[in-house]
């Protein structure tokens, strides 16, 4: 099965909303927020499909999802959410949903982008320290649960540009 990355569509609504209440349980946004998060100018969100079987975006189809606020111009970006169905994480989606959001970080100009995080998940306060984030203060029990928040802070960098590689010819 190959993995698609692409831009969430108003039909992924529900099944991004399956995974944002089964990952983020006593913290999850409303749907009504969502709807309007992936419609606005200043989002850049992603779901990871099923690239064989992407027809609707069912609940089945659609493994992980990330979301970017970022308007253009402002300098800044925020990660907004970033969520893998059970079943993948481990297998670099959530890696590949990150690098994906700060390409078009990057793109919309943005030279910091910020996150927040919950305390007590190491492994994604690992991902995002092996992308470049650094920690910059804890939020006092932000969580609905009590669980503090980790603000984390990345400086973009600039792209990497080299000149192709050139191939020889081979003389036989």
């Amino acid at each position: 099965m190959s993995v698609l990355l692409r831009r969430a569509r108003p039909n992924d609504l529900g099944a991004i909303m399956r995974l944002e209440r089964d990952t983020f349980t006593d913290d999850a946004w409303p749907e009504d927020a969502m709807r309007r998060e992936l419609a606005s100018e200043h989002g850049y969100y992603l779901v990871a499909v099923d690239g064989e079987h992407d027809t609707d975006a069912s609940p089945d189809t659609v493994f992980g999802y990330a979301g970017l606020l970022a308007p253009r111009g402002s300098g800044q970006g925020d990660i907004q959410t970033i969520a893998v169905d059970p079943a993948r994480r481990g297998t670099g989606l959530g890696r590949l949903l990150m690098q994906a959001l700060l390409v078009e970080a990057r793109r919309r100009d943005a030279v910091h982008v910020f996150l927040e995080v919950r305390a007590d998940n190491p492994v994604a306060r690992g991902l995002y320290a092996s992308l470049g984030f650094t920690e910059l203060g804890v939020r006092p029990r932000y969580y609905r649960n009590g669980v503090d928040a980790v603000l984390m802070r990345l400086e973009v960098p600039p792209p990497v540009t080299r000149p192709a590689a050139r191939i020889e010819e081979d003389p036989s």
